[in-house]
């Protein structure tokens, strides 16, 4: 590549066009991975269907959504970002249609369980980490904050909308309508996404020959299970993975499959809860931006701490919340909403740096796994908790107090081996 590979001064990056698109596809996805939330009152009152039924499908879909994440790098390598992406957004657009037409448990689990949980996790966080390191060489941890944000932004975008054409229209209605949202994202996708800078005759944003150089690397574990077999010998590894774990297990899991039931519990509408998720929605856009501003500077080990710490106190005061003043939800719904997926811009960076950004869709692709299992974890577990003892106290405060353990293990992540800003590691082998 000659020194001239590089935009005309003042032309528009296609790095930003390819940023755009994944936002977008990102968005999408995160619409319909909000969906069950709006849908899970519904089903209950039309089937007679038990939330602990309903939650089984929402947990192999968090599963699905995790397993994938590692073999979808391996995919987009093989197959190409493009088509991974077209692949997967068409299978969603089928698969939510036709839930539509179920009117069995199973077919619950089998349409919105497996299918569209395998085909979310093809266009999830692994996405906006391969994107980010292929195009961006600066502004790496800005541009996956916004990335990441797209969750937050899904649910200001469609979690209202959602839970109005559910009330009003019945759910099949809010079913068709994320459908229809992956199916208008494919043109997309087919006409401005492109694979590699090279393929346009640039290089990264923000690269030159000396930073190519510097940190190019062999992608010594391009394959899934290479680079679970060296994830393995990592204590970071096993660090980041736990943290995530209970990352989502705090998150999608609990807050974003169960806060509108739960509110529902306590007399407000699901308008107005989809409302305070998409107010957490607003926040979490404002606050993952600006930890990926902050973990291009920052330790992003004390920044997890930090993010952990203040999600699991939001938590064990979220019963409180329900049961006082009005204002009490509101307040929930800002400090919560700011570190919503805040950790996801430090996590990222961690993992680059422990493992190389070659093999970061890869490796990190493994810790989202431990994020979606958490998740999955949680969604059944609250849904049974409630099924059993009536409530969701216990599961907020549990998911709480697991966070405050999170925020400890945080700072154990690469321990004495930091280097430069940021918080750069090289990764420490578990002992055989």
């Amino acid at each position: 590549m000659t020194n001239d590979a590089r935009p005309a001064a003042g032309r528009l990056h296609y790095a930003w066009v390819v940023a755009a698109v994944t936002f977008a596809v990102l968005l999408v996805s995160a619409g319909i991975r909000a969906t069950p939330g709006v849908l899970m009152v519904p089903l209950e009152a039309e089937f007679g269907w038990s939330r602990a039924t309903i939650s089984l499908a929402i947990s192999v879909n968090l599963v699905l959504y995790g397993l994938i994440g590692p073999f979808a790098a391996a995919l987009m390598e093989r197959l190409g970002v493009r088509r991974t992406m077209l692949l997967a957004l068409t299978a969603l657009a089928l698969a939510v249609g036709a839930t539509t037409l179920m009117t069995r448990p199973w077919q619950l689990v089998l349409l919105w369980g497996v299918v569209v949980g395998g085909a979310t996790g093809m266009g999830a966080l692994v996405l906006g980490a391969v994107i980010v390191n292929r195009w961006f060489h600066e502004r790496r941890g800005v541009v996956m904050g916004v990335l990441t944000a797209s969750t937050a932004t899904g649910q200001l975008v469609f979690l209202p909308v959602l839970a109005w054409l559910a009330e009003h229209h019945g759910w099949r209605s809010a079913v068709q309508t994320v459908a229809l949202a992956a199916a208008v994202a494919l043109p997309l996708v087919l006409l401005l996404m492109r694979e590699r800078p090279r393929d346009l005759g640039l290089r990264p944003y923000g690269a030159t020959d000396a930073s190519e150089r510097a940190t190019a690397a062999a992608p010594v574990a391009s394959a899934p299970l290479a680079g679970l077999a060296r994830g393995v010998r990592s204590r970071d590894f096993w660090l980041l993975f736990v943290t995530f774990f209970i990352c989502g297990a705090s998150t999608n899991g609990l807050i974003g499959t169960h806060f509108i039931p739960a509110a529902h519990d306590h007399g407000i509408p699901q308008v107005a809860a989809a409302g305070l998720l998409a107010v957490m929605g607003v926040c979490d856009l404002l606050g993952t931006t600006l930890s990926g501003w902050l973990s291009d500077r920052w330790d992003s080990r004390k920044l997890l701490a930090w993010y952990y710490g203040l999600r699991g106190m939001s938590l064990m005061f979220l019963p409180l919340a329900f049961t006082g003043p009005h204002l009490s939800l509101g307040v929930f719904a800002l400090f919560y909403g700011l570190d919503w997926v805040a950790t996801v811009p430090p996590t990222v960076r961690l993992t680059a740096d422990a493992f190389g950004k070659e093999n970061v869709g890869v490796m990190f692709g493994w810790i989202v796994a431990g994020h979606q299992l958490g998740a999955a974890f949680a969604a059944g577990g609250a849904g049974a908790v409630r099924t059993w003892m009536g409530d969701y106290q216990t599961a907020f405060i549990v998911s709480g107090a697991l966070c405050l353990v999170a925020s400890g293990l945080s700072l154990g992540v690469a321990r004495g081996r930091l280097a430069g800003a940021g918080g750069g590691v090289v990764a420490e082998p578990v002992a055989a």
